[in-house]
């Protein structure tokens, strides 16, 4: 139990950069984005075609942000520029992102057994692989954490947060919402990428389909953080959506070990989030019948205090 725990938290930091990603664009733009899942693949299959030729692999990781950050811009062009509709932009780049993705890979997927990764590192210092996967997850969501923190804290990061939550003000103050979009944008399918190139890495391959369903379990992963670990101030929103990534993780890896068949993973994910997003809806829906009673059964007292 201990070890699939343990494998569940190391996959859980690794979709937590995506999770964060996700967030910027879902939670702080107010866009839902459908780029991430060919942002996603394409980050591994970037990393997996540069480890494959003998590239460093950290100077594989990071071509495949510089991959992303370009699938980030041209949605935000679509959108912003030709202003095509966010969640169509996002539609066709990830469809063509599938092409590109077989284009960078030569073929549907690419093996990385027994090539050096950003994890080799670490077990040569004598970790096993799943420590080794730890290890790098936590430095790098810690340090992403702390960056991220810091950026949207300066005026320029205080510009795209303020562009999601009312643009019209924000152009009021003089400043171009679509040049905050498409750096929002940027920025989170940057990050996307940047997880499918450390996933491919801990998996030891990289395949055109791994990106399916990303988005969807982004969102659960963002909900789920929210509900359990609360949303009190921008540093722990971030801290929340790490702990609802590996929260997840572990949710799926307890239901797998109980029995359910891996074909229904992607149902039950589909449920979880709309239960999730629909909480909402049914708590206020709920609260005027719970005013109603309490209404009464104040009420009912006080008539019988005055009878008496």
């Amino acid at each position: 139990m201990l070890q699939i725990i343990l494998g569940a938290v190391s996959l859980g930091l690794l979709w937590a950069i995506m999770t964060i990603g996700v967030y910027i664009t879902y939670r702080i733009l107010d866009i839902a984005d459908l780029t991430v899942e060919g942002s996603l693949p394409l980050g591994a299959a970037i990393a997996a075609s540069a480890i494959s030729t003998g590239v460093n692999p950290y100077l594989a990781t990071g071509m495949a942000l510089i991959g992303g950050l370009a699938a980030g811009f041209t949605t935000g062009i679509l959108h912003t520029k030709l202003k095509i509709p966010a969640l169509l932009s996002g539609i066709l780049t990830m469809i063509a992102l599938y092409s590109i993705n077989l284009r960078v890979m030569g073929k549907a997927n690419i093996s990385l057994l027994r090539m050096d990764t950003v994890y080799t590192i670490f077990q040569k210092l004598g970790l096993n692989e799943t420590n080794s996967v730890i290890a790098l997850g936590l430095i790098f969501v810690l340090l992403l954490i702390f960056l991220l923190y810091w950026f949207f804290g300066t005026e320029l990061g205080s510009a795209i947060r303020a562009t999601g939550n009312n643009p019209k003000m924000v152009r009021a103050q003089g400043i171009n919402t679509n040049t905050m979009k498409i750096l929002g944008l940027v920025i989170s399918n940057g990050l996307v990428a940047i997880s499918g190139a450390l996933i491919a890495q801990s998996q030891s391959f990289a395949d055109v389909q791994m990106g399916t369903g990303s988005i969807v379990i982004g969102l659960a992963s963002v909900i789920i953080g929210e509900v359990l670990f609360g949303k009190r101030n921008f540093f722990s929103r971030l801290l929340s959506l790490v702990l609802g990534a590996i929260t997840y993780r572990i949710i799926i890896a307890l239901v797998l070990k109980l029995g359910m068949p891996a074909n229904d993973l992607k149902l039950f994910t589909a449920i979880t989030v709309a239960i999730a997003l629909a909480l909402p809806t049914i708590k206020s829906s709920l609260q005027p019948a719970n005013n109603q009673f309490v209404n009464k059964f104040f009420k009912g007292g006080e008539n019988d205090a005055v009878r008496k």
